[in-house]
This record gives structure tokens, sequence and C-alpha cells, in this order.
């Protein structure tokens, strides 16, 4: 008589964890890459950058959301360290590279570049993922999300600047941050407080953008 196989351990379906409160302010994050990405390529570059910030607001916000709860499973706290990062990928890889390529209308010269972003967003989030933090306040290289905040910021002088040299320009500001993104300098995690100054600097910036868009069509 053959003794019964032992049973295996339920398994969780993907949609459970659609209704854990840090997905889907995960998934809400990525609603706003995919609204910026989309808006890019229309050419509407400040909506695309209003986008962007909310989806570096909800990144953060999921984190602090995920730490405040209590009782979730190791499945859950796993789910959503994956589910993090590949939105990571989308907002802060595959972003900036399609607002490039749409800033440069699409010309083959933008095209190693935009590679070269996605490519490096990759690269650090598999690294982060296998080595993590340094220690609890510091990571190796400087963290994709600081790229877009500092776009966003220089993005306001576009309309000063013609658009041949702000081109170059953009194209060399997100050269520069994809060596940074790799280079292993220890750059500081910003928690705690620093949340609501993120808060506040992508509100103050949806108001100017807003306010830009406003007189544009006006």
């Amino acid at each position: 008589m053959t003794n019964p196989e032992p049973k295996q351990p339920h398994q969780p379906t993907m949609l459970s964890f659609a209704g854990d409160l840090p997905n889907i302010c995960s998934l809400a994050g990525l609603l706003c890459a995919v609204l910026g990405i989309y808006f890019a390529i229309l050419g509407n570059f400040p909506v695309a950058i209003i986008g962007v910030l909310w989806a570096v607001l909800f990144d953060w916000a999921d984190g602090i959301i995920a730490r405040q709860i209590t009782g979730r499973t190791d499945h859950q706290r796993a789910f959503g360290g994956q589910l993090d990062s590949l939105i990571d990928i989308v907002s802060f890889g595959v972003f900036p590279a399609i607002f490039l390529l749409s800033y440069g209308k699409f010309s083959p010269w933008f095209l190693p570049g935009a590679f070269l972003i996605v490519a490096a967003s990759t690269i650090r989030l598999s690294y982060f993922n296998i080595f993590g933090l340094i220690d609890d306040k510091t990571y190796s290289g400087l963290a994709l999300d600081n790229n877009v905040l500092i776009l966003a910021f220089v993005f306001l002088f576009e309309g000063f600047i013609s658009h041949t040299v702000f081109s170059a320009i953009l194209y060399a500001l997100l050269m520069v941050f994809l060596v940074f993104n790799l280079t292993p300098i220890r750059t500081p995690k910003f928690t705690g407080k620093w949340f609501y100054v993120l808060m506040v600097y992508t509100v103050v910036l949806t108001i100017i953008y807003g306010c830009i868009l406003w007189s544009k069509y006006h």
C-alpha cells in the first residue's frame, strides 16, 4: 500500500494580491506612469511630467503603507517587492526613454540614448533586487526616481531655450543620470519627513505645469 502524497501548500492566486493596499498604491503609480508615457508620445510634455511626478509620489507611498500594515504574509511582502520593482522599470526607465525620443521627434539619433536609459534602469533594479541597500539609509548609486524629479525641475526652463539646444541638454542630462545610477557612489535614501517634502514638490510643480498648460491654450 502506497503512502498518500503530502498535500501541497495552498498557493494564492495572482489576483488575490490586487486587494493588498500597498499594491493598489503601486498600481496607481503605474497608471500615472502610463499616462505620462501616453502624453509624452503625444508631445504634451507638461502633462507627461505631471504624470511621472505622481508616479514617484505613489512609489514612495506604497512602501510607507506597507510598513504601517501589520500581519502581512511573506507572500504579500515578496509580491509587493517584485511588483514595485517592475513598475519602477516602467516609471523610471521606459518613461524617460520615451520622453527623450518624443522630444527628439523620434529621430534615430535619440535611439541609442533611449536604449541606454532602459538598459541602465534594468541593470540597476536587478542589482538592487539582489544586494539591496548598503545600509538602512544609503543606496549604491543614484536612485532612479531622482532622475525624473530633477528632470521635472529642469524642464521648467524648456520654454526659454530653443528646441534644438534643449534637446541636446536633455540628452546629455539623461546620460549623466544613468552614469550616476550605475556608479557605486553612496547616496542617501530619503525617508520619513522627506515624503512630505515630496508631496509639496509634486503639488507645486503640478500647479506650475498646469499654469503653463493654461497659458499655452488660452
